[in-house]
């Protein structure tokens, strides 16, 4: 069985900076590509950014330039750098995996329980 914890967020003004992080826990073998989405009140879940093993990246155009998506293989964590926050980034974060591979099985499509971000105007 594998999981993914999301930590680190919180509230912060506007124009501020805040970042939040994603650990896959179980015994893991690879982990592909992963993401963080948001969805605010009232509002469909978007992608806000993609990272793949590899390191190639994607970013909504929302968040080009302020946004900064990271991994670190080894430990089996993403993460996601906010920086220049807005009122409009208030939203609950989820971290997602597409494909977790341990030694004996495939998940695929794993959620984190989310994380809250708000930003003050």
């Amino acid at each position: 069985q594998v999981q993914l914890v999301e930590s680190g967020g919180g509230l912060v003004q506007a124009g501020g900076s805040l970042g939040v992080s994603c650990v896959a826990s179980g015994i893991i073998f690879r982990i592909n590509t992963m993401g963080w989405y948001r969805q605010a009140p009232g509002k469909q879940r978007e992608l806000v950014a993609r990272i793949t093993t590899g390191g190639t990246t994607y970013y909504a155009d929302s968040v080009k330039g302020r946004f900064t998506i990271s991994r670190n293989n080894a430990k089996n964590t993403v993460y996601l750098q906010m920086n220049s926050l807005k009122p409009e980034d208030t939203a609950v974060y989820y971290c997602n995996a597409d494909e977790i591979a341990t030694m004996s099985s495939r998940y695929f499509d794993i959620w984190g329980q989310g994380t809250l971000v708000t930003v003050s105007s």
